[in-house]
């Protein structure tokens, strides 16, 4: 019988940890780019490469990220990662303060809060199957997305009233606050790491490689990598662009932006909700192909809008298929995957979504002066409908019973022929799911 999670300490500090600094992290995706707009005159493709540069770290270190986190405890990467973030938000107050704030320092800040982000990111994902049963997964990811629905929710509206009302290196401040209160949660989380002894000593290269056969193998994990790579490279566009596009396009305040980021991201809370009945009640595989349609519609609707209804709702519609995807992959994926393969599998998909947001955003931005900021969000939307192309033209769609039904790909005992010919022969018939992205942030 499933336990409620929120008796369970250490999966209840790890949730604080999560949240807190997922609130501050959206307070400040609305006042980081109005920093560069407002205080720095920065134009729409300069906000653009700053978006661009907080992802960087993924596509530069996502692949050997996994394989340094597998080496070392995973709790003590979580807390280096949020003092880390911490101190390089700490820097802009500071520099404001100073009157020496430029566009440079805030392309290093982006950069070290991005590295932080990965590593934050991939060890959490890794921990999470340690201190709760398998079974309790899906309902424990479920919480942790929807705590990053209310966190999109929250973070931008309160954004907005901040800069509105006080300063943007205000909003900035109280973000390093969070990241400290998420390194306390960390401190007060007492379960302990069992990694798995290593099958066969291996180089970092090798671990890579490994990692990589494993989710490209796979006849399920493969098409969701796809999707999610041509997905985020889509998203990336309009997510950096969005800002610029409410204030300059469609004319709105700081205060509109951010209640409508707000409003819009209440659709991720709808879909943290819905994810687990809706896979219940059709099946993962439909669900998540569903999912993609339903974001790719929300993808569309941005740039029809002429104002902040339509722009809201195209938001809302949006998030509510990135979380169900969310949810359902990265459940399926932390099931079936051998605990010593985790960090490297959710570096290898973080590094192939995350990796495309970089590239997303610096064309997107560089393809405004010539086209238009309303034309490079067509041309993300169209983008991100080809992303339903790979789950539709493979077994997911299908939604069979192996989805869920099926076991983990058993690992070589030791001595016996390690990574291709068993990831390949595993990834025949064994299930599995992508984890994200998301999120886009």
């Amino acid at each position: 019988m499933k336990r409620n999670l929120w008796h369970v300490a250490d999966y209840r500090n790890l949730f604080l940890s999560h949240s807190v600094s997922l609130v501050g992290t959206h307070i400040s995706i609305l006042a980081f780019p109005l920093i560069a707009l407002l205080l720095l005159d920065a134009s729409a493709t300069e906000v653009s490469l700053l978006a661009a540069v907080e992802f960087l770290p993924s596509l530069l270190l996502g692949l050997p990220a996994g394989a340094w986190v597998e080496r070392l405890p995973r709790r003590t990467v979580l807390i280096v990662s949020d003092v880390a973030r911490a101190v390089a938000m700490a820097a802009i107050p500071a520099a404001y303060v100073f009157d020496v704030l430029t566009m440079p320092l805030l392309f290093v800040v982006a950069f070290v809060i991005g590295l932080g982000t990965l590593f934050f990111d991939v060890a959490q994902m890794s921990y999470l199957p340690a201190l709760i049963a398998e079974e309790e997964l899906a309902d424990g990811n479920g919480k942790m997305e929807g705590a990053r629905s209310f966190a999109q929710l929250a973070g931008p509206s309160a954004g907005g009233f901040l800069v509105q009302v006080f300063t943007a290196p205000l909003a900035i401040a109280l973000d390093v606050l969070t990241y400290v209160a998420s390194a306390i949660f960390l401190l007060r989380v007492r379960g302990r790491e069992t990694p798995p002894e290593p099958i066969e000593k291996m180089t970092l290269r090798g671990e890579i490689a490994e990692g990589v056969r494993f989710v490209f193998g796979h006849p399920l994990v493969r098409p969701l990598a796809l999707c999610a790579l041509a997905a985020d490279l889509a998203f990336a566009a309009v997510l950096a662009l969005q800002v610029p596009y409410a204030a300059n396009t469609l004319g709105l305040q700081p205060g509109a932006i951010g209640v409508a980021l707000a409003i819009g991201s209440a659709g991720g809370l709808l879909g943290a909700v819905l994810s687990s009945p809706l896979a219940d009640r059709i099946g993962s595989g439909r669900a998540v192909t569903a999912s993609v349609v339903v974001f790719s519609v929300g993808a569309a609707m941005v740039p029809l809008a002429t104002g902040v209804a339509g722009f809201t709702a195209g938001l809302f519609v949006v998030y509510l298929g990135v979380v169900v995807f969310n949810v359902l992959q990265m459940t399926i994926c932390q099931t079936v995957t051998p605990e010593r393969l985790l960090g490297r599998m959710n570096a290898t998909l973080r590094f192939l979504s995350w990796g495309a947001v970089p590239v997303g955003a610096a064309v997107g931005g560089l393809l405004v002066a010539p086209l238009g900021i309303r034309a490079v969000l067509w041309i993300a939307a169209g983008v991100c409908a080809l992303a339903v192309l790979p789950p539709l033209f493979s077994q997911i769609r299908t939604g069979s019973p192996a989805l869920t039904e099926e076991p983990a790909a058993e690992e070589p005992a030791a001595g016996e022929p390690a990574a291709e010919e068993e990831t390949a022969s595993a990834g025949a018939t064994g299930p599995a799911d992508l984890l994200d992205a998301r999120d886009p942030r």
